[in-house]
C-alpha cells in the first residue's frame, strides 16, 4: 500500500461520511427542528451546535488536509501524479464552497437560532444548506473517481 493510496482513500472516506451525514442533517434533522417547541428550542439548539462540532470538526479537517495535499501533489512530485489534477482542483474548489457555506451562511443561521427559534432563520437554513449538500455529493463522486482513476 502506498502513501497515495492512503491520502486517496482517507479522503474517500473523509468526503463520503460528510456525504452520508450532511444527507441526514437535511433530509431529517434540520426539517425537524421546527417541531422541537419554544420552551426547549434554545438548549436543544445549542447541545446541537456543540455536538455536531465533535462529530463534523475532525472529519471536514481529514477531508480538508487530504484535498490540499491532492490539490498540491503536482506541484511536489516528480513523474506521474497520484491523481488528475481537474479532478483534485475541482475537489479543492468544492471544499472552499462548503466551507465559506458553513461559515457565511448555515453558522450564522446557527447563532440565530441559539438566541431562540426564528422560522425565517430555521427556513434559510434548510433552503442555504442544500449548497453543501450538493457540493458533498459532487465531491463523492469526485473523490471516487480519484481512486478508480488510481486503481487503473
Amino acid at each position: 500500500m502506498t502513501l497515495p493510496f492512503v491520502i486517496v482513500c482517507t479522503h474517500l472516506i473523509a468526503t463520503v461520511m460528510m456525504t452520508g451525514l450532511i444527507w441526514f442533517v437535511q433530509v431529517v434533522h434540520y426539517p425537524l427542528m421546527s417541531r422541537v417547541g419554544t420552551g426547549g428550542f434554545i438548549v436543544y439548539e445549542r447541545d446541537h451546535m456543540q455536538r455536531t462540532t465533535w462529530v463534523v470538526a475532525p472529519l471536514m479537517l481529514v477531508e480538508l488536509i487530504t484535498a490540499l495535499m491532492l490539490a498540491a501533489q503536482p506541484m511536489v512530485m516528480t513523474g506521474a501524479a497520484w491523481v488528475s489534477p481537474v479532478l483534485a482542483w475541482t475537489g479543492m474548489a468544492l471544499v472552499g464552497v462548503i466551507w465559506a457555506s458553513t461559515a457565511l451562511l448555515q453558522v450564522p443561521c446557527h447563532r440565530r437560532l441559539a438566541q431562540g427559534f426564528d422560522p425565517a432563520s430555521w427556513r434559510r437554513l434548510v433552503r442555504t444548506n442544500w449548497m453543501r449538500t450538493a457540493a458533498w455529493s459532487a465531491r463523492s463522486c469526485l473523490a471516487l473517481q480519484m481512486l478508480i482513476v488510481m486503481r487503473g
